[in-house]
């Protein structure tokens, strides 16, 4: 009896200790005129409900809050904003109180320089580098003829065998970049970039917490080693004075008096924002591809016709032009209902610059806020049944103008590699609709 009093008393003392530490947390960002909400633990905050449930937190918030209510993730207290026309107008004014906002964890592991976080002059450097390198003339005569060569090689050997293909497109996406930026063929080196920018990626989001075990630890640890790798791999073109005709080529090539010119750890930070950001979106969009395709028949008939239409005349190993791309309307418009259908984009992340009032409440200086544009895609004012996957419901719209905002996210600052996704995802298709055959449990047969 002793040790179950003992043991109900310190349950009961952990419970109140618990709740006292919760009604502190509360009580310590009770401001007037703060929107509603919960702000969960002191340092963890509510991350691991917002990793873990995902869009189910968002919308269990917004039952009890409304569209915008406060939350502390990812180290930062925020305010998530999942009303539309606050949306387009926090994304289309930075400048007026709102810059990019992005994690600790994320400045940390995608560096300092890296395209997605900097502003001013600095963003403009930027932004020029890699409209050098991923500019629609440089994708169309340098660029496709690689990524043909690499999509065709890599899924001649899918034939007669069961394809996981979560770990088939992750791998593509990421061994097509780096051959793209680096000429980096499969081997020892594209090996071990493979395992850590696996490793990068999961640190990305992530609470800021530097002990060992953490994915904040391991993914900061994987920066290092990847930037280590790449210094050695500037190091070696600059002593062989060899041509690789690929992106590092061009940023190395760059001349001092120009506005463009970059520094080392400048270069190394846009080659793995590169890296992260065609990796996500691309693997993610060509997997969820063929699986909407292996559910709508009647979509990959259709995808595959205008395929075949482009290989008339062309022997198995013939590679798509520029034409070829610009040729694939329907293509384009499967590319954008996966993106909308699995969101692979859920909303930006800015950070206010001053006290900014929005509907009645005041978000504070400092503070992040959560641009959630993911029930946008479910709006069926803007997509009618918009459940069905139903590519159909793209053609003759200016599908330009939507790719930008629901593959990088939109805004004033629209990626400057979104066209280079795009072909990469499309050309992906290309082969894989002219090669293959979904069948039951995804096992593609060669044809």
């Amino acid at each position: 009896m002793v040790v179950l009093a003992m043991v109900i008393g310190l349950a009961v003392s952990l419970l109140v200790t618990c709740g006292a530490v919760l009604r502190w947390n509360e009580v310590r960002y009770r401001k007037k005129g703060l929107p509603p909400g919960t702000m969960g633990w002191p340092v963890f905050g509510e991350t691991t409900e917002f990793l873990k449930q995902g869009p189910s937190f968002m919308k269990n918030q917004r039952l009890r809050y409304g569209s915008l209510f406060k939350s502390h993730i990812l180290g930062c207290p925020t305010v998530v904003c999942m009303d539309p026309e606050l949306n387009r107008f926090i994304l289309m004014n930075e400048g007026k109180g709102f810059v990019p906002g992005y994690p600790q964890s994320m400045l940390d592991i995608l560096g300092r320089s890296n395209i997605a976080a900097v502003r001013g002059d600095m963003h403009k450097t930027m932004r020029s580098a890699m409209l050098g390198i991923v500019s629609p003339p440089v994708i169309r005569d340098q660029l496709l003829p690689k990524i043909d060569e690499f999509m065709r090689s890599y899924i001649d050997n899918w034939g007669g065998r069961v394809i996981d293909i979560q770990e088939k497109t992750k791998e593509m996406a990421l061994m097509s970049a780096l051959k793209q930026i680096a000429s980096i063929e499969t081997g020892p080196v594209s090996e071990a970039l493979k395992a850590e920018i696996f490793r990068l990626v999961l640190g990305t989001l992530s609470l800021p917490i530097n002990v060992p075990g953490t994915n904040y630890h391991q993914g900061f640890k994987a920066r290092k080693r990847l930037v280590y790798i790449l210094r050695q791999l500037i190091e070696e073109r600059r002593v062989s004075g060899c041509y690789h005709d690929d992106m590092l080529d061009s940023l190395l090539k760059i001349d001092d008096s120009s506005r463009g010119k970059l520094d080392d750890e400048q270069i190394i930070d846009l080659i793995i924002a590169l890296v992260y950001s065609g990796y996500e979106t691309v693997s993610t969009t060509s997997m969820m591809a063929v699986k909407y395709l292996h559910d709508h028949p009647g979509v990959l008939v259709e995808l595959r016709n205008e395929h075949l239409e482009i290989r008339k005349g062309k022997s198995r190993e013939d590679a798509i032009d520029w034409s070829d791309y610009k040729s694939m309307r329907f293509t384009r418009a499967v590319i954008l209902e996966t993106l909308r259908m699995a969101t692979v984009v859920n909303g930006v992340l800015r950070k206010t610059t001053q006290d900014v009032a929005m509907k009645g409440f005041t978000i504070p200086k400092g503070w992040r806020i959560y641009v959630y544009t993911r029930e946008i895609n479910y709006d069926p004012l803007m997509y009618p049944q918009p459940l069905s996957f139903n590519p159909w419901r793209w053609l003759g719209k200016n599908m330009d103008s939507h790719q930008h905002f629901m593959l990088f996210g939109g805004g004033a600052r629209m990626c400057p590699g979104k066209e280079l996704g795009t072909v990469e995802i499309a050309t992906f298709l290309h082969y894989f609709v002219t090669r293959y055959r979904c069948a039951n449990s995804l096992i593609f047969c060669l044809e």
